[in-house]
């Protein structure tokens, strides 16, 4: 059964994580997404590190169920194959730095002559206007602008500090994605296409905004330096490795008491209500680190669970893929990929009881597909052959090839 996007046809130009991602998450769910690559050397992520048979687990893992075209935008007739690939499709996207693809003569106007009920949708890293606007950006920029380092941090007061995770760029695929789907919606409701701006900077600041801006969020108050609740998280040390345990109703309080047996703390009166708890929260997770650094890490969670205390046990990341829970979930695919061989990736996180997201192909080679999307624009091979020779379309790079 195809997926609940199929029929629909996305113009690629993005490259690196958060176009590339939120495009897989639409070509997962069904959605004919061509991508259009630089033929000298395509998507940076190809170039990374962490490699089989020349090609990148970063690239495998944000390019799925794509085709690849290796096109040169730089040169005319590059930029007539691409109007050509804009007649009917439902969406171009592209993350250039604000002010390149208008430039490049691509801008919405030019793609919106040809296809008038288009989805233009344009990321950026800090936003398309402002001061910030043409710098060059990275992830780690936007978790510094946005207030995540300090965040993450825990006060204002300590040396910032990184989410060891891309955080902004993913998070910003996540949110294309699903605000492309919301504009298709509108368009058949419509039948307006529309230009969707999306900057990075944006995503995360909404992001925090819901958990980590409290002081922020009532105007005219004063806002003070932000200090930690507590220097102290919610990851313990056990005799033989680390949990998580995290407890906020009374019942979850109570329960945690009776797992460490300490029975004493339910008398204690800076634990005697959740506000009294949040107030000493420094005391109480001193107390519980200390109790459980008596006994292993599966005797606690035994107890816990019994107990209904949320609490799991800290994996690392190469025992994640062998969790019961994951496994339970199938929450990770098997495929082998014709180039890079076996593969273990996450499935699409969503599941659709009518419309399922299907695996139906892996990340193409850079221009794999070139010579097919071109056949289905009408060119045929005398055509094509002349446009490789001239430079505008690329070829299979050698190394790439399978035979």
């Amino acid at each position: 059964m195809p997926g609940p996007l199929e029929g629909f046809k996305i113009v690629d130009l993005t490259a690196m994580v958060s176009g590339p991602l939120a495009t897989m998450i639409l070509a997962d769910q069904g959605a004919d997404v061509i991508k259009i690559e630089n033929p000298n050397g395509g998507d940076h992520t190809r170039q990374v590190s962490n490699r089989r048979n020349d090609l990148t687990a970063s690239f495998l893992n944000n390019n799925r169920n794509k085709q690849s075209i290796a096109l040169n935008l730089k040169e005319e007739r590059g930029r007539e194959v691409l109007k050509k690939l804009v007649e009917g499709a439902d969406v171009f996207i592209q993350n250039f730095r604000p002010g390149v693809i208008e430039r490049m003569g691509l801008g919405e106007d030019v793609i919106r002559e040809i296809t008038p009920d288009i989805i233009y949708v344009s990321i950026s890293g800090f936003g398309d206007k402002g001061p910030y606007a043409q710098k060059p950006v990275y992830d780690p920029l936007v978790q510094a602008l946005s207030g995540l380092t300090t965040i993450q941090a825990g006060s204002d007061d300590l040396r910032p500090k990184l989410v060891r995770t891309i955080l902004p760029d993913k998070l910003t695929g996540f949110t294309a994605a699903q605000a492309i789907t919301a504009a298709l919606l509108s368009r058949a409701k419509t039948g307006k296409g529309q230009h969707i701006r999306l900057s990075m900077l944006d995503t995360i600041v909404s992001f925090l905004w819901s958990s980590d801006m409290e002081h922020q969020t009532f105007v005219e108050d004063e806002i003070p330096t932000q200090k930690a609740q507590s220097f102290i998280d919610l990851i313990y040390e056990t005799s033989d490795g680390y949990i998580s345990v995290a407890v906020q109703s009374d019942k979850q309080w109570a329960g945690l008491v009776s797992a460490l047996d300490k029975p004493e703390w339910l008398g204690d009166e800076r634990f005697k209500t959740v506000a009294l708890r949040q107030l000493n929260i420094d005391e109480r997770l001193t107390l519980t680190q200390e109790a459980l650094l008596g006994q292993s890490s599966a005797h606690w969670l035994k107890l816990l669970e019994a107990a209904d205390v949320p609490c799991a046990p800290v994996l690392q990341r190469r025992d994640v893929i062998a969790h019961p829970q994951i496994i339970a979930n199938e929450t990770l695919m098997e495929n082998v990929h014709p180039h890079a061989g076996a593969l273990r990736q996450a499935r699409p996180a969503a599941q659709f009881s009518q419309t399922p997201a299907t695996f139906r192909h892996g990340a193409p080679l850079l221009g794999e597909h070139t010579q097919d999307v071109l056949a289905g624009l009408g060119y045929d091979e005398a055509e094509i052959e002349a446009l490789v020779d001239a430079g505008v379309v690329g070829q299979i790079a050698e190394g790439l090839r399978n035979d």
